[in-house]
């Protein structure tokens, strides 16, 4: 998993990269604000025209706890680099990537373990309705 987050990491780093050049090479002198402005605008745009229809196909077929888990899990990933980083910034830790990773892995394993139980009340609760059915 770390891994992973460090090759994320670097794959946004190159694309800053590729923005600067291009925003050097073509003239436009954006500034950093500019950039951030333009970039992270267009991004949350795209990303909505991506999460909208995937959210309302999820809700039509009730998969409300898909919905719920993609939000949980990216507000995670916000809070966990928070903390990091106000550990950085205040000195009441270290700053380390396997944090994160270790806090996210957290989640997941509990949220399988949840999953598991969840599903097996479901499966009891249908053998129940369908056993009333046949009576």
């Amino acid at each position: 998993m770390i891994d992973l987050m460090y090759k994320i990491i670097y794959w946004i780093a190159g694309i800053e990269n590729k923005i600067i050049s291009i925003n050097d090479a073509g003239g436009y002198y954006f500034d950093d604000k500019q950039l951030h402005f333009i970039v992270i605008g267009g991004l949350g745009l795209l990303m909505i025209f991506i999460t909208y229809p995937l959210f309302k196909l999820l809700a039509k077929h009730n998969h409300t706890m898909v919905i719920s888990w993609i939000y949980v899990f990216t507000l995670l990933i916000v809070i966990t680099f928070a903390i990091e980083i106000g550990q950085w910034l205040t000195g009441t830790g270290r700053m380390e990537m396997a944090d994160a990773t270790y806090g996210l892995a957290g989640f997941l394993v509990m949220f399988f373990i949840f999953a598991v139980i969840r599903a097996i009340f479901h499966f009891i609760v249908n053998a129940f309705k369908e056993d009333e059915g046949k009576h």
